[in-house]
């Protein structure tokens, strides 16, 4: 993070669960960052942010009316914009009536972000159950994003997410499948699936993280990615030939790769990406690597959108315990990535 003459708009945090530990995390990365530049601001419930604040024993958040006056009060306390709950639910009792809320913040960081008022979007976690029992229809917070940023009508030839990438520091993995059954995801890797993830995390390191030629290494499903169709045909049917294709187009592919010997430190070293082909391929490893400090990012939004890459942790909320590494890199990331996409833009 750098001086703050540069006076960019400031970063936005999303609430997430009020009864988690987002409220928490969001006032201990304010502590670990408030000296440094990139502003940034929470919107959520004033008077939640408030009780948490005086429950750590840290300066009191500010209330703003507009992102722009989170530079004034930056150093002085957390920024927040006030969106409030009609009743604020027990630290680690999560309430269905908080739904609406939990939505109504994730909106208006995207309506900043969109207007210009705001450069990134960092999203504390939320329970998908609970959003799911007050009526939420999509799987996630990912996909409610890119329903309200990804434009149908929208024909650019760019390459659109969203994609799930984990990463920690310059090992990262993209997801070619995310939360489904795993029974679910041989039929639900298809060519088509698996060459938009590709050229959407080939995009992303070029736009995003300023890798002009990524090399990217690709899993193959299997145990031994195959072991030439005596473990399974995928590699052959599918992963293969969509690496074949996108090599033509000047991609720097390699695989189908074990997965069992791809995530070793000296083997990954010389990739810029991994491809993992379903969830727990590419984030157990990942997560064994360093659990605290990885981050969350969302490739091929129009916006940048980062996040940490725990859970609502209702189980330590309110207890003082929760640790806010993980917030802190996908803020860190996210004041990273929009300054990458404006020289991108300014290019």
């Amino acid at each position: 993070m750098m001086a703050h003459a540069t006076q960019l708009p400031p970063l936005l945090l999303s609430q997430g669960d009020p009864a988690g530990v987002g409220p928490e995390i969001s006032l201990l990365a304010w502590q670990a960052l408030h000296s440094l530049d990139s502003s940034f601001a929470v919107v959520a419930d004033l008077r939640l942010m408030q009780q948490t604040a005086q429950r750590l024993d840290l300066p009191p958040p500010c209330r703003i009316d507009h992102p722009a006056q989170a530079h004034d009060c930056f150093a002085q306390g957390l920024p927040v914009l006030n969106e409030p709950l009609e009743q604020i639910p027990n630290a680690g009792a999560p309430d269905v009536a908080a739904a609406p809320q939990i939505l109504r913040c994730l909106d208006r960081c995207v309506a900043a972000i969109q207007s210009g008022q705001a450069r990134a979007l960092i999203t504390n976690p939320i329970a998908k159950s609970v959003l799911r029992a007050g009526g939420f229809a999509h799987p996630g917070h990912t996909e409610y994003l890119a329903a309200l940023t990804l434009d149908s009508h929208d024909h650019t030839p760019a390459p659109r997410g969203p994609v799930m990438m984990l990463a920690v520091d310059s090992f990262r993995v993209a997801l070619a499948t995310i939360h489904m059954p795993l029974k679910d995801v041989p039929a639900a890797l298809t060519p088509d699936r698996l060459a938009r993830v590709i050229r959407v995390t080939h995009t992303a390191l070029q736009q995003d993280f300023g890798i002009s030629d990524p090399q990217i290494a690709v899993c193959g499903l299997n145990p031994h990615a195959g072991e030439g169709g005596m473990l399974g045909t995928e590699e052959q049917t599918v992963i293969q030939p969509v690496i074949v294709k996108l090599q033509a187009e000047g991609l720097r592919l390699t695989g189908p790769l074990p997965a069992d010997t791809l995530f070793a430190p000296e083997i990954r070293a010389p990739y810029d990406a991994i491809i993992a082909m379903y969830h727990d391929q590419g984030l157990v490893p990942l997560k064994a690597f360093d659990f605290w400090r990885g981050v969350n990012i969302t490739l091929g939004l129009p916006i940048v959108r980062t996040s940490p890459d725990h859970g609502t942790g209702f189980e330590i909320a309110g207890t003082g315990t929760a640790r806010a590494e993980s917030l802190i890199e996908a803020i860190r990331s996210a004041d990273q990535l929009s300054r990458q996409r404006l020289v991108g833009t300014a290019a």
